[in-house]
């Protein structure tokens, strides 16, 4: 198969630009390598549209109207399917900072359970609710800041509001514990390791590579539903985050050559099976060198619009409507955490006596662990 990304309301670094709160990917794919079979189909469509390139945005709802009966026919004949990823910013940011804080494995004030289980998600969500949108702000422009100095003093600052407004939650365990993590990193915030070293490293850990992680992540869920293979994964070009990209999918990669078991960093927790993992050199196309670019982008203009319930035509709905009802969707949204693991912690079964008694001994060991780390 032959898969085309692109993303769009890149901001970079900036993850509070108002006019953008999201991040989206869209990935094209097909049996057909676009670029080469569909070369007449897209130039018959520049030529009625009197276009060099096709690109969504400029083109608009009535020039995409006017060739939405290609399109159609297009998507038949190359077998073409769309999946779409999407990242709130301001969630990002609040999670990232999670992450860093309540890791029990730099952070041994926090309990064992309360990470490396899924009641990471619930604590995450309570934490969340301390933020306000300014509080999200300094944190992330905390955790990017390269001075060290700078950044661990910023941070005892956020620690230290939160600890203010903690008064504000009702649950006594999520009091206690995000008391003991944020008392913990406050007198130790050289330990936690909170900033990033390099400019290298701050796009390493940007929204921009954390979605194209799931982009590749769709790739291997799509090759897996199809029962088929990877030939050519084609990317656009862009200097700021070409190179993390290529980073963050040679580490996978080689992850897959290491080990052919599935990747869990917890039990219950979710794990990744990268025994499909593409493992070629992702090729990097400006759009106006690649159809299938520009074709992902129609569709990613598209998803987005629907997706933000802007203004569509109805040629454009229904369109997508018959042509991506298997869409792949994945979305890091503190509302889609709080959706996925309400239903699991719902389905649970209730557990047996033994299973009540083995917890609470366990429960026991792990405060025995982090007691000497608490602050009073």
């Amino acid at each position: 198969m032959y898969f085309y990304i692109d993303e769009s309301g890149n901001s970079g670094l900036n993850l509070f630009d108002v006019g953008q709160p999201n991040l989206y990917y869209g990935i094209l794919s097909s049996e057909f390598n676009l670029d080469d079979v569909a070369k007449k189909d897209i130039i018959a469509l520049k030529n009625k549209l009197s276009v060099t390139e096709l690109h969504a945005n400029n083109l608009g709802n009535k020039e995409l109207v006017r060739i939405i009966n290609e399109l159609e026919e297009i998507h038949n004949k190359y077998k073409i399917n769309f999946d779409f990823c999407s990242l709130k910013k301001e969630d990002f940011a609040i999670i990232s900072f999670f992450d860093q804080v309540f890791d029990q494995g730099v952070n041994p004030a926090v309990p064992w359970t309360a990470y490396w289980t899924p009641l990471r998600y619930p604590l995450l969500l309570i934490v969340s609710t301390l933020f306000d949108r300014n509080l999200a702000k300094r944190a992330w422009e905390t955790r990017i800041n390269i001075n060290s100095e700078q950044a661990q003093q910023e941070l005892i600052n956020i620690c230290e509001t939160l600890l203010c407004k903690i008064n504000s939650l009702s649950d006594e365990r999520s009091i206690e514990i995000i008391l003991d993590a944020i008392k913990w990193v406050i007198k130790n915030p050289s330990v936690i390791g909170y900033n990033v070293y390099s400019k290298e490293n701050k796009l390493q850990i940007s929204p921009n590579i954390i979605s194209f992680q799931t982009a590749i992540f769709t790739i291997c869920h799509r090759l897996t539903m199809k029962k088929m293979k990877v030939e050519k994964i084609t990317v656009d070009i862009q200097s700021e985050f070409n190179k993390a990209q290529d980073w963050i999918t040679k580490l996978y990669q080689n992850i897959r050559n290491n080990t052919d078991a599935p990747l869990q960093i917890a039990p219950h927790m979710p794990s990744m099976d990268l025994s499909i993992m593409p493992l070629i050199d992702i090729d990097y196309k400006s759009s106006e060198d690649s159809i299938g670019l520009q074709l992902v982008d129609i569709y990613l203009w598209i998803c987005q619009r629907l997706y933000e319930n802007k203004k569509l035509a109805k040629p454009l709905i229904e369109f997508f409507a018959n042509k991506c009802e298997d869409i792949l969707f994945d979305e890091i949204s503190l509302a889609s955490i709080s959706q996925r693991w309400s239903k699991w912690f719902s389905d649970l079964p209730e557990p047996s006596e033994l299973e009540l008694e083995k917890g609470r001994m366990f429960g026991q060991l792990v405060e025995e662990r982090r007691k000497p780390f608490v602050i009073k």
